[in-house]
């Protein structure tokens, strides 16, 4: 699991890279966001704390501070926000924490082995 503290993207530009509040757990999880009223789009979680989470979008590019919700298997929309974005995986952070038991069951029950090439644990 990565810490904040030792992530590579970290070359002190972008105040909020590096900076969480919880560390994350890894879990592999289909997911949807959307921004606005706009068409949902798929994507692959492959971490998780209650405050975010980093997803990879295929063909997606967001900027910070895009307002956005997101589907994490069956729960939500959750309300977040876009706080980096590097080579289609976005860092994004809920406006409200996650409530403890949506968190451990989602990474418990929905939780499935990321395909090799979504596995961004070396980010």
């Amino acid at each position: 699991m990565m810490t904040g503290h030792d992530d590579p993207r970290d070359d002190g530009d972008n105040p909020d890279i590096g900076r969480r509040r919880q560390d994350r757990q890894k879990v592999g999880l289909q997911g949807r966001y959307r921004r606005g009223s706009g068409v949902p789009k798929d994507v692959w979680i492959t971490d998780l704390s209650q405050t975010g989470c980093r997803f990879y979008d295929r063909f997606g590019t967001m900027k910070a501070g895009t307002p956005i919700t997101l589907r994490l298997g069956t729960f939500g929309p959750i309300p977040a926000v876009v706080r980096w974005w590097d080579n289609q995986v976005n860092g994004v952070e809920f406006v409200e924490p996650l409530h403890i038991s949506v968190f451990e069951h989602v990474c418990t029950q929905l939780s499935e082995k990321p395909p090799a090439h979504l596995d961004f644990s070396r980010l």
